[in-house]
C-alpha cells in the first residue's frame, strides 16, 4: 500500500478537500451525524483565522485525487474575539490568575483539529502531523484541547506529553455540554521526540 505523503495546504486547498477531511474527523470521533453540517460550518470558518496552516496526509491518485486522507490537523493564531481562545483564557484566568492566562494565550498557536482515521492510526501519523503543523511556527506557545478521560491515559494525551506539552485545564466542560476535556500547551518549538516516554498508538482526536 502507497505510504502517504504530508502536505502543508493553503486554505483554498483544505475547503476544496473539506469532504473527505470531514470523513475522517467523523471516523476518528464518531460524533451524532447530525452534529457533522456544524462541524463542517466550523472548518470552514476557521479557515479565515488569522495564522491558518493545514497539513494533510495524503495519498493521491488518478482514481482518488483528494479522497485519499488518512489524517489533517490544522490551526492558527489565537486571538481574543474566538470562541475557544476567550472561553479557555477565562477558565485559565479563574483557576489561576491573569498572568497565567496571558503566559499560555498571550501569542498561541490553537491546533483546532488532528485526527487519524482509525485504519491508520499506530503508525506515527498523528506524531509527524503535530511536528509539521508546528514547525517553524512564531508564536511562542501552543495550545489544543484533547478529551479528557480522568486516570485512563489516551493516546493522543500520551503523544502531547511526549513533546512536553502539560496540562492546564482538566475536566473542562465546555460551555454548551459535552464531554470533559483537558487543556494542554507547550513552548514552541516542540521538544524533540524521546523514546523513552511512552507516546501510545498516534490519536484520533485533539
Amino acid at each position: 500500500m502507497k505510504e502517504a505523503k504530508l502536505r502543508e495546504i493553503d486554505h483554498r486547498a483544505f475547503l476544496r478537500r473539506l469532504d473527505p477531511i470531514l470523513a475522517v474527523y467523523a471516523a476518528a470521533m464518531r460524533p451524532p451525524a447530525e452534529q457533522l453540517p456544524g462541524r463542517h460550518t466550523i472548518m470552514e470558518r476557521h479557515t479565515s483565522y488569522p495564522g491558518f496552516r493545514a497539513v494533510v496526509a495524503e495519498r493521491r491518485g488518478a482514481l482518488l485525487p483528494r479522497g485519499g486522507i488518512r489524517g489533517f490537523g490544522y490551526g492558527f493564531h489565537g486571538a481574543r474575539g474566538q470562541w475557544w481562545h476567550d472561553v479557555v483564557r477565562g477558565a485559565l484566568a479563574g483557576t489561576a490568575g491573569e498572568e497565567h492566562a496571558v503566559r499560555w494565550l498571550d501569542d498561541p498557536f490553537e491546533v483546532a483539529e488532528l485526527h487519524v482515521h482509525p485504519d491508520h492510526q499506530g503508525q506515527g501519523l498523528g506524531r509527524r502531523l503535530l511536528n509539521t503543523l508546528c514547525e517553524g511556527r512564531p508564536e511562542r506557545t501552543v495550545v489544543l484541547s484533547t478529551l479528557d478521560r480522568g486516570p485512563e491515559e489516551t493516546p493522543a494525551r500520551r503523544l502531547y506529553r511526549s513533546v512536553g506539552m502539560v496540562d492546564l485545564l482538566t475536566g473542562f466542560v465546555f460551555p454548551g455540554g459535552g464531554p470533559p476535556y483537558a487543556v494542554m500547551g507547550a513552548a514552541l518549538p516542540l521538544a524533540p521526540y524521546e523514546p523513552g516516554i511512552a507516546a501510545g498508538p498516534s490519536p484520533g482526536a485533539a
